[in-house]
């Protein structure tokens, strides 16, 4: 049997070759808080460099579809559908958002969307750091995932 190392010691990525596909999906969240009257801003569509969040949900897919190019171990994937969702609390200058991947593969897709929500994020940043350099990016977590022999994850609150 062997490891999940070569004979350095260095990690390799892990052989799925011999697993079913399954349709895999994954959810995850990332938060950012800025002052109310950025996010006004942005809700109102007066940021100068556009519109805040249409960039940051394409730069969220496109995120998704880059993951084995950012995260050096992580499985090429064919994604089916990636989608990028915002909620907003205004009084507080919160823009929550959720990043779904799903894809019928033989590995998940929580990477994908990790790093989808996080690039979404800092899409948001970019887009506000010139009226708001407090902007702060966090709570970026795995909320759901379902597919192949691990079954489903919910994250419990």
């Amino acid at each position: 049997m062997f490891n999940h190392f070569d004979t350095k010691g260095d990690a390799i990525m892990v052989d799925v070759s011999q697993k079913q596909p399954t349709m895999r999906t994954a959810i995850a969240t990332a938060t950012v808080r800025m002052k109310p009257e950025t996010l006004a801003m942005v809700e109102e569509g007066r940021a100068a460099k556009g519109d805040v969040l249409a960039v940051a949900r394409l730069a969220g897919i496109a995120a998704a579809k880059k993951t084995p190019e950012l995260i050096p171990l992580s499985h090429p994937l064919a994604i089916h559908h990636v989608a990028i969702e915002f909620a907003t609390d205004p009084a507080a200058g919160i823009v929550t958002i959720e990043a779904t991947v799903r894809a019928f593969e033989r590995t998940g897709v929580e990477m994908e969307a990790m790093t989808a929500a996080s690039v979404a994020a800092l899409a948001v940043y970019d887009m506000c750091k010139g009226v708001d350099k407090g902007i702060v990016i966090g709570e970026v977590a795995l909320l759901y995932k379902e597919g192949g022999k691990s079954g489903v994850f919910r994250r419990e609150e």
